[in-house]
């Protein structure tokens, strides 16, 4: 998770309620792109109960203390009974509604019990990540308070792709692929940053050095092959591009150990 939507979160809701909600949100994509598909469900769970919380802070100022029980039928009573005068619809309805799917996958699934015939795992982690983006966006979205081009790149991100081949250390997003071409390398870092674009100073910084001397060849050869739209100092992938990284898989992790140097 990126530090500036962490800061967004933690300003507008409750800081070790955020902590529980982002927590449990890694921990389900970690896993979901690790297959660990059944844990994405149960890591799902922990995230309902944060962002439930979350929705009680928000609508009557005070939450169910974390470690006490949660009565979330209650909860989503309570919400959907508050008036659309002074609630959006999102807080009163959407967001419970979605978290209840997430709940149940947990606890009536597969992710919680044993199951017969098909596994659903996969198809079930995979609604899942898909709601915990949708419901962690529409909480940015609600904290923001104002709309900006900057916010709606954090939502845009979000909603869309993020990929396990990156990591993130502070600001620095560190690709853990050795084996990908100067070309591969730069889409996989643009697939990431999503429709913000990266400006073509922190691309340098964050490729290897071996790869430096030649990025502005790299980006315009790309941009050559329309994979890549040049945008003065910023650099964005485009639909084919985008294409291309989904087509060759580069956003998969590391499948070979990497030897440690003795």
């Amino acid at each position: 998770m990126t530090g500036r939507i962490t800061a967004l979160l933690e300003e507008a809701y409750d800081t070790a309620l955020v902590k529980e909600l982002l927590l449990a949100y890694d921990e389900a994509k970690r896993n979901f792109y690790l297959g660990g598909h059944r844990l994405s469900a149960v890591e799902g769970g922990r995230f309902c109960e944060a962002a439930y919380r979350i929705l009680e802070l928000r609508t009557k100022g005070a939450f169910t203390p974390i470690g006490e029980v949660l009565d979330t039928e209650k909860v989503a009573k309570q919400l959907s009974g508050l008036p659309s005068s002074g609630f959006p619809k999102s807080l009163r309805i959407y967001i419970p509604r979605a978290l209840r799917v997430v709940y149940d996958i947990r606890n009536s699934r597969d992710a919680a019990h044993l199951a017969d015939g098909v596994d659903p795992n996969l198809q079930d982690a995979t609604l899942v990540v898909s709601i915990l983006d949708w419901v962690l966006a529409e909480f940015v979205r609600l904290g923001a308070g104002s709309s900006s081009k900057d916010i709606q790149a954090m939502i845009d991100g979000l909603v869309t792709r993020q990929i396990p081949v990156v990591q993130i250390f502070g600001r620095y997003p560190k690709v853990l692929r050795t084996d990908l071409r100067a070309g591969e390398f730069v889409l996989v870092l643009l697939y990431h940053a999503g429709a913000a674009g990266v400006p073509i100073p922190d691309l340098l910084a964050w490729i290897p050095s071996s790869m430096r001397a030649n990025l502005r060849r790299t980006l315009r050869t790309l941009e050559t092959k329309a994979l890549v739209h040049l945008d003065g100092e910023v650099a964005l992938i485009t639909y084919a591009g985008q294409r291309v990284v989904e087509a060759k898989r580069l956003f998969d992790p590391p499948v070979t150990e990497t030897a440690i140097p003795s």
